[in-house]
């Protein structure tokens, strides 16, 4: 059990917290520290864009890691799929839309939570 506990808080060079990194956090006068909400941009498809279908033990952070390096960029995939309110489980048998053009997304991302 002890070795199970371990690979999963060691997943790959990520801990399994980081993917909740990114996120920032407000405190307000007397309330404990809480997530601020995160505004996430339309994300259009595209020629490069890959499709697949999920597989039993598919996750959004799994496949994000896969496809981007990232297991912080489950939101894309989320985004792309309208799966906001599945958690990180992906139900298997559906088709996904893994957006490629990062680079435009994250900033799309980075304007609208106001970093420039």
């Amino acid at each position: 059990m002890a070795d199970f506990l371990q690979i999963v808080v060691n997943f790959g060079k990520h801990s399994i917290m980081s993917r909740y990194t990114s996120n920032r956090t407000v405190q307000y006068p007397g309330k404990p520290k809480q997530f601020q909400s995160n505004i996430y941009p339309n994300i259009p498809r595209s020629q490069s864009d890959i499709y697949l279908i999920s597989n039993s033990g598919d996750r959004l952070d799994l496949l994000s890691n896969k496809y981007y390096g990232d297991i912080s960029l489950w939101w894309i995939i989320a985004v792309a799929n309208s799966l906001g309110k599945h958690g990180m489980i992906v139900p298997p048998g559906r088709q996904l839309r893994i957006p490629t053009d990062i680079s435009a997304i994250l900033s799309a991302h980075r304007n609208l939570q106001g970093e420039r």
